[in-house]
């Protein structure tokens, strides 16, 4: 499976967050339904809640739940506050998984990908993600689509949708055969903004979450995302979209934007979740969201540094030079990331600039002297000094 066609599929079920010409014409609401009892085993839906279930358990033991209690708990609040009555009955697990994906399961269970966090920029934001889920959720979506499944072999594999066995590997082939189809995902778009603009969002934010991914998507394509990606080659062009945000968020006005307060929750973590996307490989993906967060001021040193670390990797004709310019910046002044002082002493020692490499491998080490690649970087030196 290429990695593009992974990754859009990892966005399928929550990157469709835009609201089709025919309701944007009129103010969205909604009457949410009372809660749900659960159904009867026996039931298709029953049958769903019990995979849901055994799921869940295993999702609660596996290393990739992200504990921290206090962002988790975070998150919880802000999708209460969206689903209201329904508050009890939902449950948040942040997944660390550098992809951007998020789904909600009919018994209530909702991932989060730390690839969707990284790049949320403000609650707003991921308000409009975890509304549009809640949306599915509060339609019964999910129940919907396995009663639209002939095949039992491929309904017994309901489960890729919302679980973790063979996650990554397996999402693109399940989102492509259990992806809503577009009255589900214009039904979800439309009750998520409306949960959204009810809990005092900006509704405008969710474009912005749509134009970044596209962004990224352009990127690793090299061309228009509607010829090359299953994702938005079945979905309105990107324009049409944009159109209709625009006219969304004029007939829900008002809001904020809550940056501060998911920054604060958020931010000792971003270091952590920057590696993981780097890791990835996609190159052209990860330079977009760093120049992206370095425009806004999302802590740019930071941002800087990865986006030197991401051209030192590339290696192409003319990332070097790049990586210096992002790695000098970052040290730059007050508190500066202490592995950019290693990325400079790496192009310095490629480059065979001995002095320079010397002097900011020494520097590493003052600042970072139980860096777990210490002893490597004092290799180096000794290399240097030899």
């Amino acid at each position: 499976m290429k990695r593009r066609q992974v990754l859009a599929a990892g966005c399928a079920c929550c990157a469709s967050m835009i609201a089709p010409r025919t309701w944007a014409q009129t103010t969205p609401d909604y009457s949410a339904p009372q809660r749900f009892q659960r159904p009867d085993i026996a039931s298709d839906e029953g049958g769903l809640w019990a995979m849901m279930d055994r799921e869940e358990k295993a999702l609660r033991r596996s290393p990739l739940v992200l504990r921290d209690a206090r962002l988790t708990g975070y998150v919880q609040d802000l999708a209460c506050r969206l689903g209201d009555g329904h508050c009890p009955d939902i449950r948040i697990f942040l997944v660390r998984t550098p992809l951007f994906n998020a789904s909600m399961a009919p018994n209530g269970m909702m991932q989060i990908w730390t690839g969707l966090l990284l790049r949320m920029e403000n609650e707003a934001q991921l308000a409009a993600v975890i509304g549009h889920e809640i949306g599915h959720y509060l339609q019964r979506h999910s129940v919907d689509r396995l009663r639209d499944i002939k095949a039992k072999a491929a309904a017994s594999q309901v489960l890729a949708l919302f679980g973790l066995a063979g996650a990554i590997g397996q999402f693109a082939v399940m989102a492509s055969t259990f992806a809503y189809g577009r009255d589900h995902e214009h039904e979800a778009d439309r009750i998520g903004a409306y949960l959204m603009h009810r809990a005092g969002y900006q509704v405008a934010e969710s474009a912005v979450v749509w134009n970044n991914l596209l962004d990224e998507t352009r990127a690793r394509e090299g061309n228009e995302t509607s010829e090359t990606s299953p994702l938005f080659a079945t979905h309105p062009a990107p324009p049409e979209r944009r159109d209709n945000l625009a006219r969304l968020a004029e007939l829900l006005p008002g809001g904020t934007a809550g940056k501060d307060p998911f920054a604060a929750h958020t931010a000792h973590l971003i270091d952590e979740w920057l590696q993981d996307e780097i890791k990835r490989g996609q190159y052209a993906e990860s330079l977009v969201l760093l120049s992206r967060r370095i425009k806004t001021g999302s802590n740019p040193k930071l941002m800087q540094y990865y986006r030197g670390e991401v051209h030192r990797l590339r290696g192409q004709t003319g990332d070097h030079d790049r990586a210096l310019d992002d790695y000098q910046a970052a040290v730059a002044g007050d508190q500066p990331p202490p592995p950019a002082f290693r990325g400079i002493g790496l192009v310095a020692r490629q480059r065979g600039q001995k002095q320079d490499a010397r002097q900011a491998f020494a520097r590493y080490l003052d600042l970072a002297p139980d860096a777990p690649d210490s002893a490597l970087i004092k290799s180096y030196l000794a290399e240097l000094d030899s």
